[in-house]
C-alpha cells in the first residue's frame, strides 16, 4: 500500500496542525487503513499487533467526532488494564492538545471511587478505563451514555481472556443510543467473532499483517528440565541487549527466575499478580526507562506494557497456544524496529513446538548454532529512574523537572531520559553515571516553588 499523509485525510484543522507538530506526516498501514473507515462512521474490527499505531486511529477518531460543547461521555474506550488505559490516555491528551477544553477521564481499579465520581459529576467528553471499573460506575449510577457517539474495545482478545465477556456485555447493553463501535484484537479468535455479532452493524475488517520481517525469532534446546535457567543465561549474554522481557508460565516461577538471575549478576525483578500496584508501577516504570534490564512477567501481568524499543522476549517455556506466543513475540520488533525472540524449548515440548508450527503455517527449527558471548558480565542499565514526591496534582509538568535538573548545567538535556508524571508522583530517568548528582540536585531545587522528596528506586 502506498504511503497515505494525514492531511490526506478530512480532519480538522487543528488536528491535523498538531499532528503536524508531533511529526506525524505519514499514515502507518493500520492508520491507512482503518482511520478513513473509522471518519466515514462505519463500526470496524481491526486485527493488529500492539505498537502498529493503531491508538492514534481510534484516538483521531474518536477527536474528530467530539462537540466540545457539550460535555456528557460522547466516546468510551475500554482496555484490558490500568497501565494501558493511562498509555491510550495520554496519546489522546497529546493528540487532542490543539482543541482546547477537552474534558477526558481514565477510569480504573486500584484508586478509590468517590474522586471519580465526582469528576464525572463534573462532566467529561471522553471516558478510558477497564471493564470492571466501569461496570461499578454504571450500576452506581454516576455514568451514563445518553451523548454517547463511539464506543472502543481495545485489546479486546485480551479483555476476554481475563473473563471481561460478561462484563462487556452489560456496559453494551447500557449503550441504548445509536453509535459506533471499533474492535482492535492482535488475534481472531471465535470469541472476538462472537463477541464483533453482539455489539456491533455490519463491520469492516481490517486486517493488518504482522510484520514478521521485524522479529528474529530463534528457538533453542533444552538438554535437561534443570539447565533452563543456564540456557536463559547464555540467551541473555549472547545478545547483550539493554532490555529483555521473560516470559514463564508461574507467579513462583517469575520470582524464582527474577531472583536466579539477580545472583548471577543481572538487573532483573519480577512482576506478577501478587505484587501491590504501587511495586508493580514501579518496575513497569523502571523496566520503561531501561534502569531495569530484564523483566520476568506471567502473561497475564505483562497484559498493558507498553515498550516501544523492547528489544528481547525470552519464553522459558513454550507457550500454551499460538494467541500465546502472537502475544508475547508481539512485544518486540514493534513500529517498524527490529527485535529478537528467543523460546527455550525442552525435548518434552517437541509437540508443542510442531503444532505451533502447524498453526503459524511456517517450519520452526531449533537452532544449531551455539550460544556463545564475548564476555560472562551482564549488562548493567544504562540508567537510573529517581521518584520525586509531586505529580499532576502539584501542577509538575515534565519541563519543569527537566528546568530543575539542567538549570545548574551539571546535567544536560541528553542526560535525562523519560519523565513519567502520576498524579501524586514523578519519574525520572537518569544517565546512571549521573544518578547521584540528579539525586542532590533535585533534594536541594525547588520544583513549581517548593521542594519535594526525591529517591533513588
Amino acid at each position: 500500500m502506498a504511503t497515505l499523509a494525514f492531511a490526506s485525510l478530512k480532519l480538522n484543522p487543528d488536528l491535523l496542525s498538531n499532528l503536524a507538530t508531533l511529526g506525524y506526516n505519514s499514515m502507518t498501514p493500520v492508520q491507512a487503513q482503518s482511520l478513513p473507515q473509522v471518519l466515514a462512521g462505519n463500526d470496524l474490527i481491526v486485527r493488529a499487533k500492539t505498537g502498529s499505531g493503531k491508538t492514534a486511529a481510534f484516538a483521531l477518531g474518536a477527536l474528530q467526532c467530539l462537540d466540545v460543547a457539550r460535555i456528557e461521555v460522547q466516546v468510551l474506550v475500554l482496555c484490558p488494564t490500568r497501565e494501558l488505559s493511562d498509555q491510550v490516555s495520554r496519546e489522546i491528551r497529546q493528540l487532542g492538545r490543539s482543541i482546547d477544553n477537552i474534558k477526558l477521564l481514565t477510569l480504573c481499579g486500584g484508586t478509590p471511587l468517590r474522586p471519580q465520581r465526582e469528576s464525572l459529576i463534573r462532566g467529561a467528553h471522553i471516558v478510558v478505563g477497564t471493564p470492571g471499573r466501569i461496570e461499578d460506575h454504571i450500576r452506581k449510577g454516576h455514568l451514563t451514555f445518553a451523548a454517547i457517539k463511539l464506543v472502543v474495545l481495545d485489546e479486546a482478545d485480551r479483555m476476554l481472556d481475563m473473563g471481561f465477556q460478561p462484563t462487556i456485555d452489560l456496559i453494551v447493553d447500557s449503550v441504548t443510543v445509536e453509535h459506533q463501535t471499533l474492535l482492535f484484537s492482535a488475534t481472531y479468535p471465535d470469541a472476538i467473532e462472537q463477541l464483533a455479532t453482539r455489539v456491533m452493524q455490519t463491520p469492516v475488517s481490517v486486517d493488518v499483517a504482522h510484520n514478521e520481517d521485524s522479529i528474529s525469532e530463534v528457538f533453542y534446546l533444552v538438554e535437561q528440565e534443570s539447565e533452563r535457567i543456564d540456557v536463559l543465561e547464555k540467551v541473555l549474554l549472547h545478545y547483550q541487549l539493554d532490555t529483555a522481557l521473560v516470559f514463564c508460565t508461574t507467579k513462583r516461577q517469575t520470582e524464582e527466575i527474577a531472583e536466579s538471575l539477580r545472583k548471577r549478576g543481572f538487573s532483573a525483578l519480577s512482576i506478577n499478580g501478587d505484587l501491590e500496584q504501587r511495586d508493580r508501577d514501579s518496575r513497569l516504570v523502571r523496566f520503561t526507562n531501561k534502569s531495569l534490564c530484564v523483566l520476568v512477567a506471567t502473561d497475564v501481568a505483562a497484559r498493558g506494557l507498553d515498550i516501544d524499543e523492547l528489544e528481547l522476549v525470552v519464553n522459558f517455556h513454550v507457550a500454551r497456544d499460538l494467541d500465546g506466543h502472537t502475544h508475547r513475540i508481539g512485544r518486540t520488533g514493534r513500529a517498524g524496529k527490529s527485535g529478537v525472540a528467543c523460546t527455550l524449548v525442552h525435548e518434552k515440548e517437541r509437540n508443542k513446538l510442531k503444532q505451533l508450527s502447524e498453526s503459524l503455517g511456517r517450519t520452526l527449527k531449533i537452532s544449531e548454532a551455539p550460544l556463545t558471548s564475548d564476555t560472562i558480565i551482564p549488562l548493567k542499565p544504562a540508567m537510573v529512574t529517581l521518584e520525586l514526591s509531586g505529580g499532576r496534582k502539584n501542577k509538575i509538568r515534565p519541563g519543569d523537572v527537566l528546568g530543575a535538573l539542567t538549570a545548574s548545567k551539571k546535567l544536560a538535556s541528553s542526560d535525562v531520559g523519560n519523565i513519567k508524571v502520576t498524579d501524586n508522583a514523578t519519574f525520572i530517568a537518569v544517565r546512571r553515571e549521573l544518578g547521584n548528582e540528579a539525586l542532590d540536585i533535585l533534594g536541594n531545587e525547588k520544583v513549581k516553588g517548593r521542594r519535594f522528596r526525591i529517591r533513588k528506586i
